[in-house]
């Protein structure tokens, strides 16, 4: 059964209740037996059934035991191989809820909004020095203590960006039609550290009109249809910028008067209670140009987040030592088993490899 637990692994944790089953995994709240330590054990199921679920494996096991010294990044303490060879176990810290689930129950105040993308802020960041990039930030991905701390999670999707070269190929962008910036949209086959930060615009949006979605797309047309009804037509600076041969033909092709073109909603209009500042936030997270964005490091000191920015520690926002790594060459596909042997020898605890 896939949501049997391999011995190995229960004479190590004191497997609880289920907090979590997908079609790709099973999450319990577990013990560990020599620390009493509550935590997290997700099973991934068929972690290396082909070669893009085996490059996604590898680099969110890579990429987190990296970054899990940041406070606001979620820590995986240890990562198991199952006998099968086939799945995979990860063991987080606990955290039990995560934003999409307070943005549905629509019960954030403006200052634990304001929180949350102080430190949401703060670990992207971390992140960007690190040169890497998240590429799939949304609520869900963005787990939440009972005292409102950040955890970010999920780093399945994130790419390095090399030292000599800050805009790399796009190769496999599959993230969440609703949280992708209009250069992805647009077809670019370039992506940087921009495309995150329009993604914490639309969490913020989410976050002020819960419970709805900021634009809830129904294809790639119609989601750029309801960016410009709210952000406006891309400018010729604009779509320059985008670095893409189709985006002046896609733009042509969408269902906009003059009227909407000439003079879009804006965001004060979407959002009638917002602040002021959280309009100015909005709209100088989600402009079209990804040049003109601003980085996770102002956001940190915007008036929006200038309170807890003020009130943080010494030493609280040092960057990363060095780059994130990765031991393959990410800009091409390995075979499945390539992936999983990289994974046990660089990542799982304890593993000798075969004579």
């Amino acid at each position: 059964m896939p949501d049997e637990v391999d011995k190995h692994v229960l004479k190590k944790y004191d497997v609880g209740r289920v907090l979590g089953k997908g079609a790709y995994g099973i999450v319990w709240l577990s013990t560990k037996r020599s620390t009493g330590e509550k935590v997290a054990l997700k099973k991934i199921f068929d972690a290396f059934q082909n070669a893009t679920d085996a490059q996604r494996t590898y680099r969110e096991v890579v990429f987190l035991k990296q970054l899990a010294v940041h406070e606001n990044i979620v820590k995986m303490h240890s990562v198991f191989k199952a006998d099968n060879d086939r799945d995979l176990y990860l063991v987080f810290e606990l955290v039990e809820t995560d934003l999409h689930a307070c943005i549905r129950a629509n019960i954030l105040t403006e200052l634990q909004r304001k929180y949350i993308m102080y430190q949401c802020f703060k670990a992207m960041a971390y992140v960007h020095a690190a040169f890497l990039i998240h590429r799939d930030l949304k609520p869900a991905n963005i787990l939440l203590t009972p005292e409102c701390l950040v955890k970010v999670a999920d780093f399945g999707l994130a790419r390095t960006l090399h030292l000599e070269n800050t805009a790399n190929v796009l190769t496999d962008y599959i993230a969440t039609r609703w949280y992708r910036a209009p250069e992805i949209l647009l077809g670019s086959a370039k992506y940087s550290s921009a495309l995150d930060m329009w993604s914490m615009g639309i969490i913020l949006g989410e976050m002020i009109g819960a419970p709805k979605p900021v634009f809830p797309g129904t294809s790639t047309l119609n989601q750029l249809e309801r960016i410009c009804q709210v952000v406006g037509f891309p400018t010729k600076e604009d779509i320059e910028s985008f670095q893409s041969p189709f985006a002046a033909t896609m733009l042509d092709s969408l269902k906009l008067d003059e009227k909407t073109k000439q003079h879009p909603d804006g965001w004060q209009k979407k959002y009638p209670k917002a602040t002021k500042e959280e309009v100015a936030l909005l709209g100088a997270l989600m402009c079209h140009n990804p040049n003109n964005r601003m980085t996770a490091a102002q956001g940190q000191t915007d008036p929006y987040c200038k309170h807890f920015h003020d009130h943080m520690d010494p030493g609280e926002e040092d960057p990363p030592k060095e780059s994130a790594w990765i031991n393959i060459d990410d800009n091409k596909k390995l075979k499945t088993g390539e992936y999983r042997q990289k994974l046990y020898e660089d990542c799982v605890d304890g593993y000798k490899k075969p004579e």
